[in-house]
């Protein structure tokens, strides 16, 4: 009997180690890894578009919204007002690449010409960013260290410019076709699986860099511009415009300064003001997207000749004299909710000059002591300053609204065409495509019925200078500052100039390569900071200084 059993107990162990073999691949497999060649690009999809959207807002965030002075901060400033920057590293947008590299391979092998377009678009996206914050880049040898290429050389800034350009063109050409075989429709966040504004994406990013390109590359430029000037497509409608909504399920898809995520009581909301030079030109004409922005101030000052101090030492409740000095954002919410005013009176002959009285104040740009402007009672890391206006308590919500990352808008689009009309490169006149950027900027922010009543003032209506038409291009890229920042190095418009506390006196024209790149790829990161302009700004640094200048300024006498 045990004879029998072994025996049994032999013939299923030979049968069961011959089923194994003939499956020992698959056993082999580990259940939690990814087969990148088998990967599936709707998969690959919505990680791609979250993170490379989030990086773009990310740089309104962190720098260039203080660059072009539409914020400054009054507390933990001197980074953002006063830009004094560190090395900044490009891993991240080297990772999305990486992933957006496996999409476009893995689209070819399905024949899926829909996502090849898209992520033609995000590799000349991610690119063209690089390019224009740091300079010359990896680029033909990036995404190689598979064939062993870990210390790529640097391609020029023209180069990666041209190339950029040449995938846009390739993508818009597969999006013309409206061939959207296998998309999931909710796995693209930007348009749901619409061929059509895709296409129109990838032609408003073509007249960016072309534009980009108008004073260096001019010939080339104007051509490509004509070329989707004339196609008629392009983003041409606020309600195409590229954006990525926020999830609002974790401080990482959230909006940047969600109170909900912020463990220090709301501060980071604080911290963030209008800048008053921008702030005082929007309430010169009464724009409407102020009021949509920011909040009026929590306590307004009063010009009281008949005081017998310099300031009251405390505040006034519908003109009553309090106990206090100050109340703090919830208890001056609470109030200012339920009816109440709140002021507080000065004497300009005692205290030896005057104060901001208006009802929205901005910061001074690039002070030594933001968190006392205005006279805050409160000055400090906490800035509860409430002589200053704060952003739109929309903004401390976690996603909804107008909270959005922002990539290209309809009204950036028609700026664009405005400027080439003014240069002859377009048919038509410039004032057309100016008040449509106007138009379509009011109809982001909810206020377009004030447009006719807008375009009509004479500090508004098109005066046919180029100046006006920055100037207007700058105020409506509120929350998408980057391409102010790029308008500025090329063209020194609108004329903006450092606060006292600058670590320069002119504003700074690229990011400083980062540590890791010293560290890991030096020889050519040494070889392409020879093709840098050294700058009488840039020499504390040496030439990987935010103050040198890449090949696009070179020779250009801009921005300064």
């Amino acid at each position: 009997m045990k004879k029998i059993l072994l025996y049994s107990f032999m013939v299923t162990l030979l049968i069961t180690i011959s089923g194994c073999d003939k499956k020992l691949n698959e056993i082999n497999v580990n259940p939690n890894g990814v087969d990148l060649s088998s990967a599936n690009v709707n998969l690959l999809l919505p990680g791609i578009l979250s993170r490379v959207s989030e990086h773009y807002t990310d740089l309104d965030f962190s720098y260039t919204s203080g660059v072009v002075q539409h914020l400054q901060r009054d507390g933990w400033f001197t980074g953002f007002n006063d830009y004094l920057w560190s090395p900044e590293d490009w891993v991240k947008w080297y990772d999305v690449l990486r992933n957006n590299d496996l999409l476009i391979k893995n689209a070819n092998r399905d024949g899926f010409v829909f996502h090849e377009g898209i992520g033609l678009v995000v590799r000349a996206f991610v690119y063209g960013n690089i390019a224009d914050l740091w300079g010359d880049a990896p680029y033909t040898q990036s995404m190689k260290g598979d064939e062993g290429v870990t210390q790529p050389v640097y391609d020029s800034q023209e180069e990666i410019y041209k190339g950029v350009l040449a995938d846009l063109e390739r993508a818009a050409e597969l999006f013309s076709k409206n061939d959207t075989r296998g998309i999931i429709s909710s796995n693209d966040l930007i348009y749901a699986g619409d061929a059509v504004k895709w296409y129109k994406f990838a032609n408003s990013l073509r007249l960016r860099y072309a534009m980009r390109l108008s004073t260096k590359l001019p010939q080339q430029a104007e051509q490509i511009i004509k070329t989707v000037y004339n196609s008629q497509v392009y983003i041409d409608k606020s309600s195409d415009d590229a954006n990525v909504e926020y999830l609002g399920n974790t401080a990482n898809d959230s909006w940047k300064v969600a109170s909900q995520f912020d463990t220090d009581g709301g501060s980071n909301y604080r911290r963030i003001k209008i800048g008053k030079g921008f702030l005082d030109l929007l309430k010169s004409w009464n724009d409407p997207r102020i009021y949509v922005w920011v909040q009026p101030v929590h306590c307004q000052w009063v010009e009281d000749l008949n005081l017998s101090v310099a300031t009251d030492d405390a505040i006034r409740k519908d003109g009553v004299l309090q106990s206090v000095k100050s109340l703090t954002d919830l208890e001056y919410r609470a109030e200012i909710a339920k009816g109440h005013k709140f002021t507080r009176h000065y004497n300009p002959t005692k205290l030896g000059y005057k104060l901001d009285t208006d009802l929205y104040v901005g910061i001074g740009i690039g002070l030594k002591d933001p968190d006392s402007y205005n006279l805050n009672p409160t000055p400090g890391q906490v800035v509860q300053n409430q002589h200053v206006s704060q952003l739109n308590l929309a903004y401390t919500e976690k996603k909804g609204g107008f909270l959005k990352r922002r990539i290209a808008s309809a009204s950036e689009t028609y700026f664009i065409l405005a400027e080439a009309a003014f240069k002859g490169w377009i048919t038509g006149g410039a004032e057309g495509h100016y008040n449509n950027g106007i138009k379509n900027s009011l109809q982001v922010w909810g206020v377009e019925s004030s447009y006719n009543t807008l375009i009509a003032k004479p500090a508004v209506k098109f005066n046919n200078t180029l100046e006006q038409l920055i100037e207007q291009k700058w105020i409506a890229s509120w929350n998408n500052t980057v391409e102010s920042w790029m308008d500025f190095r090329r063209l020194g418009l609108p004329k903006l100039k450092p606060g006292p506390g600058s670590a320069q006196a002119v504003l700074p024209v690229r990011f400083i390569y980062g540590d890791n790149e010293v560290k890991s790829n030096e020889k050519n990161l040494k070889e392409a900071l020879t093709r840098l302009e050294d700058t009488p700004y840039s020499n504390v640094r040496g030439k990987n200084s935010q103050w040198s200048k890449p090949w696009l300024l070179q020779g250009t006498n801009k921005p300064w």
